[in-house]
């Protein structure tokens, strides 16, 4: 089968990639030629385990093309995928604007044969079917097309195991030779398949992800209660994830989620909720929590942190990525450089892309051992196994102080009192000698 896909982030070039392992030609069309150029010549650009490898084989076996071009792509393509980004606008609303100028280009191109055309962005409710009418309205002649929605659902740090070895391929469409051609090019993918229609499809993507943001909130929300009451957060979320009603997954307190998805999608569906006059109160309670995640760490470190010196590991908002979007440490790197904190940072991924922020506001270090040169606290906002397999008697050593703000919760509590730190977690007591 030949197939378009429209961007190549992190869902287009996976998506790329997954397709035509599976044996498609995929065409890759995206607007700026040096991106192009790159990964043409293997380079993916972003950070993704295992994605330079597939493709690597890919382009080699002539399966992958990258191009500008609509004309040629989309002409001889039986399905086009749109993979854009459709970020926030300042009220909550998801900005449509490259996706509804994506589908004018695509109705444009339209070949002789049928093509389906499938959004793989995250949209709100509605979207497809104005999809549906600028492409109705832009097409040349009689180019015969359906829309269909397939949302995505693969997490960063495991793009390629989610998008090969997914849970569920949700197919909407109101074309059944549409979801024949989308069925087809899924066989491969052995989990369960989703046939909907278009609304429903739109608001599976949305779902899902506010659940699983929800989940980590009101894991948030009962870590402050622990902090009050002397109980350990760690303690009670492992028996409550115990009954099989509710489960341990992503009940995981810290500073809060970030990402591409997560705070973007809870925002547009509370705005969404809006639009239809539908009582918003527990998705923008969500959205409180998660920045009361951040406030809580940050108001520890400012009454806590007697000098002006602070190493922070963890730039990225959750491990096995590069991707710093809506991640916790730009908040929180922002309100202590305001106050004054002299900052040395450290992420084996994510280095360049703060950088594209704070420039030289920052020390940048080339390992997490040279963040901490007589610094008066460490503040750990990622959870990469690096972090987790250090040597604290280091740590200690190098240190002007021994405190250390863990965001994420990965060192057991007894190991820190016994190696005589500071230790200052989420939900749980706080270790003071």
């Amino acid at each position: 089968m030949t197939i378009t896909i429209v961007g190549h982030g992190y869902v287009g070039l996976v998506s790329a990639c997954v397709f035509a392992d599976f044996g498609n030609t995929v065409y890759v069309v995206g607007h700026t030629p040096e991106k192009l150029e790159r990964l043409k010549n293997g380079d993916p650009i972003i950070y993704e385990p295992g994605l330079k490898e597939v493709l690597e084989k890919n382009n080699k076996a002539g399966r992958l093309i990258f191009t500008t071009d609509y004309v040629e792509s989309v002409s001889q393509s039986e399905i086009v995928f749109i993979t854009v980004g459709t970020p926030p606008k300042e009220n909550g609303e998801a900005d449509l604007s490259v996706v509804l100028k994506v589908a004018e280009e695509i109705a444009k191109n339209l070949g002789d044969t049928f093509t389906v055309v499938s959004c793989k962005s995250t949209v709100p409710v509605g979207t497809n079917k104005k999809i549906e009418e600028i492409i109705n309205k832009c097409k040349k002649g009689s180019a015969q097309f359906a829309v269909a929605s397939c949302p995505e659902f693969l997490r960063e740090g495991s793009a390629l195991h989610d998008t090969f070895h997914a849970d569920r391929v949700v197919i909407g469409s109101e074309s059944q030779k549409a979801i024949d051609l989308l069925l087809k090019v899924h066989t491969p993918i052995t989990g369960k398949k989703i046939v909907t229609d278009l609304a429903s499809a739109e608001l599976i993507k949305y779902t899902s992800n506010s659940v699983l943001a929800m989940k980590i909130s009101f894991a948030n929300l009962i870590s402050f209660y622990c902090e009050k009451t002397g109980a350990n957060v760690e303690l009670v979320l492992d028996a409550v994830g115990l009954d099989q009603r509710i489960g341990r997954i992503f009940m995981d307190p810290g500073v809060g989620y970030g990402g591409s998805c997560f705070p973007k999608d809870v925002k547009a569906l509370i705005s969404t909720g809006k639009l239809f006059g539908i009582d918003t109160q527990l998705l923008e309670a969500v959205d409180t929590i998660n920045e009361d995640a951040r406030i809580n760490l940050l108001n520890k470190i400012i009454a806590q942190v007697k000098g002006k010196k602070i190493a922070i590991w963890g730039l990225s908002f959750k491990p096995n990525t590069d991707d710093i979007r809506f991640a916790p440490s730009v908040d929180i790197i922002r309100a202590l450089l305001e106050k004054g904190y002299e900052l040395s940072v450290y992420d084996q991924e994510g280095m360049n892309n703060i950088k594209k922020i704070f420039g030289d506001k920052l020390h940048y270090v080339t390992n997490a051992y040279d963040a901490l040169q007589e610094v008066d606290a460490l503040v750990i906002l990622t959870d990469w196994n690096e972090f987790k397999n250090v040597d604290l008697n280091k740590v200690k050593k190098l240190m002007k102080q021994p405190l250390i703000f863990d965001g994420r919760n990965i060192y057991d509590l007894q190991t820190m009192k016994e190696l005589g730190f500071n230790y200052i977690s989420t939900g749980r007591a706080t270790i003071s000698l």
